[in-house]
């Protein structure tokens, strides 16, 4: 009877460690890059070495496709909340406040963003935002940072800004929204020799972040996303070509497997889903992404 007993509660004691496992977070620290602009159709790995390191160490798609209106305000909206225009609210080019009422709002006013989950249901987390276009700070739900600022128009003053806070706070999530991809796609084309060249420089701006997370010490614990809201043809976005839609999606890092491309499909409000997911976080009911959890470990 005796024995009996041991096993049973040996079983429970395993069943509840599994269970335990499985519910914990992925990992303790997410910062998220966002490259504005950034085009699956021109992106070239070779003149991107750090992005391409990441995508040796974990796993990526170049097929993310963007919600409609291809713009930016309507896919920085949908990447932070987690669900598409039709329920965030935010349609248009530039939007600052939904122009459809948006189908949830939290205590704040904003549908819920990942920020605000983070917040919201990580003790003692942190959360910050770093930017350099304006409509960004009205798409992230400022009351639920710690810490968000927006850069003097220079992608070195958004690392620079960003770096500190790493070092000084070691953010749960850290969202970096870098904007000139876009400018010269608008000033002189995509795929122009003007755009891979800013590729080429902002490459440099993502080692200089991974070197300050090192030195923060939290490199073994961290999960670093690479993405955009939208790519672009000619000097233009907003249209329904694939170098408009299809974008990068790039993860690596804490609680990520060394898988490489995967074929599943994605759409932009997955981002936000797939942070939630690694942090173990319950999503709303209103948000439909889903969480690219064949790329964790």
């Amino acid at each position: 009877m005796k024995s009996t007993a041991r096993i049973i509660l040996a079983s429970a004691l395993i069943l509840l460690a599994v269970s335990c496992e499985k519910n914990s977070p992925k990992t303790e620290h997410v910062i998220l890059i966002g490259l504005d602009g950034m085009s699956s159709a021109d992106f070239v790995r070779e003149e991107m070495p750090t992005v391409s390191k990441l995508m040796d160490e974990g796993c990526w798609t170049l097929a993310k496709r963007s919600v409609f209106k291809t713009s930016s305000a309507i896919n920085w909206a949908s990447m932070f909340m987690g669900a598409g225009t039709e329920l965030t609210g935010y349609t248009e080019w530039y939007s600052q406040v939904p122009e459809l009422p948006s189908r949830v709002v939290n205590e704040h006013g904003i549908f819920p963003t990942i920020h605000y989950l983070v917040k919201s249901q990580m003790k003692g987390s942190k959360v910050g935002a770093v930017y350099e276009w304006d409509t960004i700070h009205h798409l992230v739900d400022s009351l639920a940072c710690d810490y968000f600022e927006q850069a003097n128009g220079l992608p070195t003053d958004i690392t620079d800004k960003a770096i500190r806070f790493i070092k000084n706070e070691k953010p749960t999530l850290l969202t970096i929204s870098y904007d000139h991809p876009d400018h010269e796609g608008h000033a002189t084309g995509w795929g122009s020799k003007s755009y891979h060249k800013e590729m080429e420089f902002l490459d440099g701006e993502i080692a200089r972040i991974l070197t300050a997370i090192a030195e923060a010490g939290i490199a073994e614990s961290t999960t670093v996303i690479i993405t955009s809201d939208h790519g672009g043809i000619g000097t233009g976005h907003g249209g329904i070509t694939p170098a408009e839609y299809e974008t990068p999606f790039i993860i690596a890092g804490k609680g990520i497997r060394r898988g490489g491309e995967f074929a599943e499909s994605m759409m932009q409000y997955d981002v936000a889903a797939t942070i939630a997911g690694l942090f173990n976080l319950k999503q709303p009911q209103v948000w439909v992404g889903r969480a690219m959890d064949q790329c964790f470990e």
